[in-house]
């Protein structure tokens, strides 16, 4: 069993998976999409992965505001969120909160050039969403 992060943006998804024991997050890809509306692409590459990693769990990076208050952006996450319940059955869909994640994720990439972090960034982001979950719920991998 597996646990899938995602890190969901405006014409980009992160995505990182753990190892199968839950003590790493590696990060896989980004999903690249032309505009915020057009998502059946990106639900079908997530269901692919899904199906490939034997994922259990989809983590999805929930970006609320540092005053803890939820903007347009928390709006449109749940939007996804539900779009991805709907089109993958078999896997549980957690909102995770993701302030920082994208900050952490450019601190580690700090060595990189500006096009190297833009090809990288979003999965990282989803890596350091992986990790907090992991860390704050060991149990989900002791469902095997």
């Amino acid at each position: 069993m597996r646990v899938m992060a995602l890190d969901y943006g405006s014409k980009t998804v992160g995505v990182a998976i753990s190892d199968p024991l839950g003590i790493t997050a590696q990060p896989v890809e980004t999903i690249h999409r032309d505009n915020e509306v057009s998502i059946k692409k990106s639900i079908a590459r997530i269901k692919e992965l899904v199906s490939m990693h034997d994922i259990s769990v989809i983590v999805l990076g929930y970006p609320k505001n540092f005053n803890n208050t939820e903007g347009e952006r928390c709006k449109k996450t749940i939007e996804f969120k539900e779009r991805i319940e709907r089109n993958i059955k078999k896997v549980d869909v957690v909102l995770w909160d993701e302030r920082l994640s994208t900050k952490g994720a450019l601190r580690v990439l700090t060595d990189l050039s500006r096009k190297e972090k833009d090809e990288v960034i979003d999965k990282m982001a989803a890596t350091l969403i992986l990790q907090g979950f992991m860390q704050a719920n060991p149990a989900v991998f002791d469902k095997k």
